[in-house]
């Protein structure tokens, strides 16, 4: 793909599955990975090597990474919270582990259950027992954009904490808009400053569509250099620590707005849509997403009769 490119991620499989009460059966979570990959992405959070009782939904990580066929030249990433978790994802040969960890204190606690100082010094244990596996790594800044428990988050703190990731080796970085709280003016001015830091082939955006200004704000992050986005099939997901927190920026409605700008993704935006119209048979529910629902603009319609 070409500079201007746009790199489209799915998450849907563990963003968006964690907290479905329905659980998805692990034969039908393996098809949809392989359907994924078949359409195209060049990288899927698939689950979560997280404690069975925290996250029910996702029990069956090992099982889902055992059966999910791999195409070449697409990563298949887990979501690890420590180091039981860590051993647990190498042992699944995951290409990637995902970190996280709240630059706000009182939503760290929450989610996590510590500070964010004592996230990432779990983080330096964890890479220690990465090391030498030819696995990648990403870290998560979460709430960078705002907290809905302390409210603005200040970017020299988001930014320090990025510092604190590249130290201890860690190769890319996710910006998160857990909260859904982000506009797309200071998502601008927080991710160009990121851009010095981390090269935009490092550099994640996760944005949530809470306020609706989630494809706002992947606009403005893709204006000053960002590349790499995070998204949800249907627009699943949520945060269960953010208080009204709706689903992840949906996946076909992004590549739908890339199309139509002329913006490449390697994407099938049509295989997509076919996928995103079966979500309600896995989940027992709609999904947010609207081009499945509207189709796209070159679907035409015939010319209503006359009365």
């Amino acid at each position: 793909m070409s500079g201007d490119a746009m790199l489209i991620q799915e998450v849907a499989t563990r963003d968006g599955f964690q907290i479905e009460p329905v659980f998805v059966e692990t034969a039908d979570k393996i098809a949809l990975i392989d359907a994924l990959s078949a359409a195209g992405f060049s990288r899927i959070e698939v689950s979560s090597f997280v404690s069975p009782k925290a996250v029910p939904a996702l029990r069956d990580a090992a099982e889902v990474f055992a059966g999910i066929t791999r195409r070449p030249g697409t990563v298949y990433v887990a979501l690890v919270p420590n180091p039981k978790g860590a051993e647990r994802a190498l042992a699944a040969k995951v290409n990637e582990i995902n970190l996280v960890a709240s630059v706000s204190e009182t939503h760290n606690r929450a989610n996590m259950g510590m500070t964010p100082a004592a996230s990432i010094e779990g983080f330096g244990k964890i890479m220690a027992a990465v090391k030498g596996s030819g696995v990648s790594t990403n870290a998560t800044v979460a709430t960078a954009f705002g907290c809905p428990f302390e409210g603005d988050q200040p970017a020299d703190k988001v930014m320090a904490q990025v510092e604190r990731y590249l130290a201890l080796g860690i190769e890319n970085v996710t910006l998160a808009d857990t909260t859904g709280m982000a506009n797309p003016r200071q998502v601008e001015s927080l991710v160009a400053r990121a851009l010095t830091m981390v090269p935009a082939s490092n550099l994640t955006l996760h944005f949530h569509n809470t306020r609706g200004l989630g494809l706002a704000n992947v606009l403005a992050a893709y204006t000053v250099g960002a590349r790499r986005f995070d998204a949800a099939l249907g627009g699943l997901g949520g945060c269960p620590f953010a208080p009204g927190a709706t689903g992840n920026i949906c996946t076909e409605d992004l590549a739908n707005m890339a199309a139509e700008m002329g913006i490449a993704t390697g994407l099938d935006l049509e295989a997509l849509i076919a996928l995103s119209r079966d979500l309600p048979r896995l989940v027992g529910h709609d999904v947010p997403g609207q081009v499945a629902k509207a189709g796209r603009p070159s679907d035409l319609h015939p010319i209503p009769q006359a009365a």
